[in-house]
């Protein structure tokens, strides 16, 4: 009896196992460089193959009170410099070089939305592109052809230049190729014209996103009595820069790239180090970062009537006092709950 009894908790035990093994996780780089090489005490496989913690489940009648912001993150900002460091590289070869221990968000979103891991919203409506930015909405998904990945469908790839980088000057160069590509062209009336190649493509690399923005909502779980936070979208920004007739170069905005859905983004986020100036012993990932509010952010829109920023009608000190308002208006509603 006692056999049996040992037999049906071991199938029992071993079939739990199996339905819940972990699957094959293409997480961030470990400290084991060459097989039988371990760089360090032991080996940092924790982050890489952990699993991600699920959210909380809320009912719509348990959320008493919310509130949606939408904040930035300055990446020049010391605490922010997790996100930033350490900075990949493009070679003029096209190599993608980046750290051998550990990478930015940057590397993180583009290597996963490469591989198609990350589904990719556009911030403005491509019906009207001079129109509201309203991307954060993820109304816009920009995907490949069914079946299809970024190795494979050429337009989806050509689309995902404008997201992940941009073209580069024309070639000056004013002859005919070898290869049959015609560079000089002849019109109709006799006279002739330069074909010039298409542009080189500027990748866009850690050090060029300067922001991420989020979009999050704020609520009140009378069901587990805490206020809580989920973040929902999250967008790398980068510096719109112009050119006048003379060549000079000036920043005139920020422009965000794309829309990310962040419960997807967990994912992947889930499984890559993060840096701790305390103790390398104790790395977390970004999903624990994000989860734990390890950052500084500045609020720049709430849920309003007016759907307007906080830069509308503020500015300079006054937007930040605005927004630390709006900050400490959502953190007393906690305070009240248990004050009254």
């Amino acid at each position: 009896m006692r056999s049996l009894i040992y037999s049906i908790c071991t199938v029992a035990f071993f079939g739990t196992a199996t339905a819940y093994a972990q699957p094959d996780i293409d997480g961030g780089p470990v400290n084991v460089p060459t097989e039988g090489i371990i760089d360090g005490v032991f080996i940092q496989e924790h982050i890489p193959t952990k699993r991600m913690i699920p959210y909380e489940h809320v009912r719509e009648a348990d959320a008493i009170w919310s509130r949606r912001a939408f904040e930035y993150l300055d990446l020049r900002e010391k605490i922010n410099h997790t996100l930033y460091y350490p900075l990949d590289e493009i070679t003029g070869g096209g190599d993608w070089v980046k750290n051998a221990t550990r990478w930015s968000l940057w590397t993180v979103i583009r290597t996963h939305i490469i591989k198609g891991d990350l589904r990719v919203f556009s911030p403005y409506n491509p019906l009207n592109q001079f129109g509201e930015w309203d991307g954060y909405q993820l109304k816009y998904p920009v995907d490949p052809e069914p079946g299809l990945t970024y190795d494979t469908d050429s337009i989806y790839r050509e689309e995902m230049v404008y997201f992940l980088g941009k073209l580069g000057p024309q070639s000056d160069i004013a002859e005919v190729d070898d290869d049959g590509y015609e560079i000089i062209l002849t019109l109709p009336d006799g006279s002739s014209t330069f074909k010039y190649p298409p542009p080189d493509t500027m990748w866009y690399t850690s050090k060029d996103i300067v922001q991420y923005r989020i979009k999050e909502d704020w609520f009140f779980d009378k069901e587990r009595s805490v206020l809580d936070v989920r973040i929902l979208a999250i967008a790398p920004v980068v510096y719109e820069v112009t050119e006048d007739s003379q060549g000079e170069k000036s920043i005139s905005g920020m422009r965000e790239l794309f829309w990310l859905y962040f419960p997807h983004c967990r994912f992947v986020f889930n499984n890559y180090f993060v840096y701790n100036e305390s103790n390398d012993a104790q790395w977390m990932s970004f999903d624990d970062l994000f989860w734990k509010r390890r950052f500084s952010s500045v609020i720049y829109k709430e849920s309003n009537i007016h759907d307007r920023k906080i830069e509308t009608y503020q500015a300079g000190v006054d937007a930040l006092y605005e927004s630390q308002k709006i900050r400490n208006e959502i953190r007393n509603i906690e305070h009240d709950v248990w004050s009254f």
